[in-house]
């Protein structure tokens, strides 16, 4: 850890920090390269094909998109996201690539120190927070080009470590590493803590410092811990003028509420599979590991278990043909191999044997009971129930954030406060040019938690906080 980490997580700094971010994945990385004096311009030669979008950047010639109105530019842009300066940012990196373009990106960037505002980010795992957890060997869903961040593609990245796209898709684990390595090659370790763990983000507003002064901010306060290397953990204290939500949706797996759901044997994540497999807990001749549920998750379950052959029961709740799975709504030449799960799905389930040896799909099938004895008990389509025996059991059906360390897990701050938060149905409510919190100021969400998903778009949510920013020091009294 730098010494001005280590100054920064002392506790003797009374001196706020302009802005501390939680969590270090591509959202914090990528807004902290802006954060560090990077700027986006136009290049002055570049023509976007969008002629609209062309005619209001040749409005402002020099000026850098971060000082120009957000709003203005993204007016009238359509795409495959909902955050219109997600889809701003996005045509500026990738002008045509949803059309199979190969049009370069019309920015360049400029490293311009003095827009540099002070930051921390804070993250558990090295940076690319939640990357560094996945098996390093699974195929990413979105095209490797667009888990890039700027200035920094991701094909030039594996050219240079000689490496491969395979089918214009990456591995989790080189992702992982490119964005490791970005921070570094960047220049922007000395603003990362991992190891870092927050337990609480409190708030309240000041007193005013003079008569006529502007209303003050609101002051955060972040507490929390480092763990070293010898697992011992040394406490922080932070106060911060902003603080930016970036932890993404991977922290809080989805359970099913059915009884026997903490027995041991029973987990959320894909990495105990991992682990029974180099331990010998299951192989092709035990009993079979039971995968729960249709989505991308449990399909990579299904495909890990059967590269090393232990055998699978996979079990869903919905029809095989019901058009809301999401492998309906994937290319099949994309995406091969989870469409050749689809396929087992279909044709191994258990009303009608096939050629899938070691492979059994119940569709529509609820899991009810786990027993001690390793009996997973079912309800079949017809109200029957089935009793299968097996070694372990994934129940992969999502996963939801974990804002815990705020105020009311921060239900109070969602767009619909009765309901949980969730990224895709009930996002953190956010201003849509800022990404400021509708309900407290100070307090910016991105990335899942503000409804951008995908790695290509989450990046547009770096540049409205920072732009936000931008703006907020440039009023700050000298």
């Amino acid at each position: 850890m730098s010494n001005r980490r280590k100054d920064h997580l002392g506790a003797s700094s009374s001196e706020p920090l302009p802005v501390i971010i939680i969590g270090n994945g591509p959202s914090g990385i990528c807004l902290s390269y802006l954060l560090s004096g990077y700027t986006p311009y136009v290049r002055p030669d570049a023509v976007h094909p969008h002629p609209l979008l062309q005619r209001k950047l040749s409005e402002a010639p020099g000026v850098s998109i971060m000082d120009q109105d957000l709003d203005y530019l993204s007016e009238g842009l359509e795409g495959r996201c909902q955050s219109p300066v997600a889809l701003l940012f996005d045509t500026l990196l990738r002008p045509d690539t949803d059309f199979g373009g190969s049009v370069e990106s019309i920015l360049t960037w400029r490293h311009q120190k003095e827009r540099a505002i002070p930051h921390l980010v804070l993250g558990r795992n090295p940076p690319g927070g939640a990357w560094h957890s996945i098996e390093g060997s699974m195929v990413t869903l979105s095209q490797g080009e667009w888990m890039g961040l700027p200035d920094l593609q991701v094909k030039d990245w594996m050219c240079k470590k000689r490496r491969g796209l395979r089918n214009s898709r990456a591995t989790a684990g080189d992702i992982a590493h490119y964005y490791r390595d970005y921070v570094i090659r960047k220049g922007l370790s000395h603003n990362f803590v991992s190891s870092a763990t927050v337990t609480a983000v409190e708030w309240g507003t000041p007193e005013p410092s003079s008569p006529g002064a502007r209303d003050p901010s609101p002051l955060f306060q972040v507490s929390g811990f480092v763990t070293a290397e010898d697992q011992s953990q040394q406490p922080f204290s932070l106060h911060a003028r902003n603080v930016v939500l970036a932890t993404g949706t991977s922290d809080s797996p989805a359970r099913l509420g059915v009884p026997g759901e903490g027995l041991p044997f029973v987990h959320h994540d894909l990495s105990a599979l991992e682990a029974a497999t180099r331990a010998g807990t299951v192989s092709p001749s035990s009993d079979p590991v039971l995968i729960i549920g249709a989505g991308l998750s449990a399909a990579d379950a299904v495909l890990y278990a059967r590269h090393y052959g232990v055998p699978v029961i996979h079990a869903f709740r919905r029809p095989v043909d019901d058009p809301g799975l999401v492998f309906n709504q994937l290319p099949k030449m994309l995406y091969p191999e989870y469409h050749k799960v689809h396929q087992m799905m279909r044709e191994r389930s258990i009303l009608s044997p096939s050629p899938y040896e070691g492979y059994r799909s119940l569709p529509e099938h609820q899991l009810l009971l786990l027993k001690e004895d390793r009996q997973a008990v079912f309800r079949d389509p017809q109200g029957l129930q089935k009793v299968f025996g097996v070694a372990l059991v994934l129940l992969l059906i999502g996963s939801h954030p974990d804002l815990s360390f705020l105020p009311g897990a921060g239900a109070d701050l969602t767009v619909d406060p009765d309901q949980p938060l969730s990224a895709k149905r009930n996002p953190v409510d956010v201003d849509p040019f800022t990404y400021q919190s509708i309900h407290q100021e100070g307090l910016y969400a991105m990335g899942p938690l503000a409804g951008d998903n995908f790695v290509r778009f989450v990046q547009g949510g770096a540049l409205a906080v920072a732009s936000s920013l931008l703006r907020k020091e440039a009023r700050k009294p000298p």
